[in-house]
């Protein structure tokens, strides 16, 4: 009698869980094997952790990845997998977000779905972090609230620092395509692949994936849409806060850039390694942290088969992926992320820009007046980097006939008032994290009302456009198709449809960068204002595509949009 009384006790307490609300786990099959995920409090179903490629730990470090193994039986999901092996930020840095476990066995992503979801759009982030920080387990890029929205979110771990970006000639000399760097972009190109196989058992729609990330997140998508490996993989991108940066040529001294493989061997000397064997025998955290004491520069590679050429090149060819994109940035990038020298006073800021621009020094003093030094400092330098670079990605995706949509966030608020409108501020919002945790470094944004509004509507925009290739309208106002007249959407109090972005200034970078990058020995990231490498003389060709040596920039300068 008693095992009959234990059953039915079992039973009983069972259905009473059920009954108290308790959701049974939800589970997954892939190709690899079963998956059991959780169910969260927005009713969303999330699965963490899970491998997309096997470890490249041992003699696959620095080698591409290679698809995850299967496995037996049923795989909990229900944590996130470690971050990426990275250096720490400082406490008081407003990005410090240290992932709790750190491991080269960190190739693992994240997938939060609506219930019952079929042939939902599926969404990929990239996240952000000068491709050597960050980790997808951060509070900001929880993709429960996204989700809820009718999409299928993915969130994806990438190799980071000199683990995932060296290039070195030694690793050039074993490949079979005699290249070597980009590991971190290898990986996320194998994640969108995963996604390709995989994603339909999660009711995601493998021939409707947008990408999107912010930064350096942002720069990946950029470079996924000229890298021939990922086309096909995502028919939608989004760009917050990227850009066209120089990059450095595997081989060949380039553009003010030493070689990627120059740089290899500058961080094996730094790190005291006598080759690639000991390189590869390095703990990775000592190497790590050895590359980034040398100030390893932890960049994409130009090395002819994940980047043909420079990504400035292959937009001007028309080579890139024809997806609809939507891209932006922030109205005070630079304040949180670096200091910019400001001169002393108005007569050695004139002096210096007259020196540096020559002939277009009129038009930048008149884009960025000497009156506020520190506003036309911070200013130039946010638009030379990311405001031209986002305004070219929706320009060059215009002129090659598919739909672009710029937007400038330009919201803040009072924990964020020595920042304004800072580098990374809109990526809450896209999650709707407005009111729920973040890092603790993170300055939130206030639960208001109209803090949730600005947020209702980012987040009806990228979901729309995730949906169909076009943001649509929300809360009563159309998003402006990017055209001639650089129209925009304007992010404040809330969204408003604007002229021009970047009020005029976006034909001056432009032909900053035409004739830095003609000279070859320049860089043209992170080189503008008073601090800047002298400009290069005027180049007929740079004069025909950017508006005639700045005339337009000169005159938009007189009457800038609102």
């Amino acid at each position: 009698m008693k095992p009959v009384l234990a059953a039915v006790s079992w039973i009983w307490a069972a259905a009473t869980a059920l009954g108290a609300g308790a959701a049974p786990a939800p589970r997954v099959t892939i190709d690899q094997g079963a998956l059991r995920g959780a169910v969260t409090a927005d009713g969303v179903e999330a699965f963490k952790g899970v491998p997309y490629a096997r470890p490249p730990v041992g003699p696959d470090r620095w080698r591409p990845p290679k698809p995850a193994a299967a496995w037996r039986g049923v795989r909990d999901a229900t944590a996130f997998g470690p971050g990426c092996v990275q250096p720490s930020l400082p406490a008081d840095s407003l990005y410090a977000d240290p992932p709790p476990r750190m491991s080269e066995d960190c190739l693992s992503l994240n997938v939060w779905r609506p219930k019952d979801a079929r042939k939902a759009p599926v969404m990929v982030w990239i996240h952000g972090g000068s491709q050597t920080f960050g980790y997808t387990g951060s509070p900001l890029y929880d993709g429960a609230t996204l989700a809820a929205r009718g999409v299928v979110v993915v969130t994806v771990n990438y190799r980071l620092g000199v683990l995932g970006y060296l290039a070195h000639p030694e690793l050039s000399a074993e490949s079979p395509r005699g290249v070597s760097g980009n590991y971190g972009l290898l990986d996320q190109i194998e994640a969108l692949r995963w996604v390709r196989r995989n994603i339909a058992a999660f009711g995601g729609d493998p021939t409707n994936v947008t990408i999107f990330g912010e930064s350096a997140g942002a720069m990946s998508v950029v470079q996924m849409l000229a890298s021939p490996l990922a086309r096909g993989l995502f028919q939608r991108a989004i760009a917050e806060s990227g850009g066209m940066p120089t990059l450095p040529e595997l081989k060949a001294a380039a553009h003010g850039l030493p070689s990627a493989e120059g740089m290899g061997l500058a961080v094996a000397a730094a790190a005291k390694a006598d080759g690639l064997a000991a390189l590869r025998a390095m703990d990775p955290e000592t190497l790590t942290k050895a590359a980034y004491a040398a100030h390893y520069q932890v960049w994409s590679t130009v090395d002819g088969w994940v980047l043909k050429r420079q990504t400035v090149d292959t937009f001007d060819r028309g080579e890139q992926a024809r997806v609809p994109t939507l891209a932006g940035f922030n109205g005070d990038e630079i304040r949180a992320l670096f200091k910019v020298p400001v001169p002393p006073d108005a007569r050695t800021y004139e002096a210096a820009i007259r020196g540096r621009y020559g002939d277009l020094a009129e038009a930048f003093l008149r884009l960025y007046p000497a009156s506020d030094l520190d506003s036309s400092t911070q200013d130039a330098m946010r638009d030379g980097t990311f405001g031209w670079g986002m305004v070219r990605l929706a320009a060059k995706q215009a002129a090659a006939g598919v739909p672009a949509y710029l937007y400038v966030f330009r919201h803040t608020y009072p924990a964020a008032a020595p920042y304004g409108a800072f580098h990374g501020i809109e990526v809450p919002y896209v999650f709707g994290r407005v009111g729920k945790q973040v890092p603790a470094a993170w300055p939130a944004a206030p639960d208001t009302p109209a803090e949730r509004d600005l947020q209702g509507a980012m987040l009806d925009y990228w979901t729309q456009f995730a949906r169909d290739g076009a943001p649509g309208a929300s809360r009563g106002v159309a998003w402006p198709r990017f055209g001639p007249g650089r129209e925009a959407l304007e992010f404040d109090a809330g969204p408003v449809s604007i002229a021009d972005a970047l009020r005029g200034a976006y034909p001056l970078h432009e032909e900053a960068m035409c004739r830095r990058r003609a000279a070859g020995d320049q860089s043209w990231i992170v080189n503008t204002g008073a601090g800047s490498l002298p400009l290069p003389p005027p180049i007929e060709a740079c004069a025909q595509r950017s508006g005639a040596n700045g005339a337009e920039a000169t005159s938009a300068a007189r009457d800038p949009a609102p």
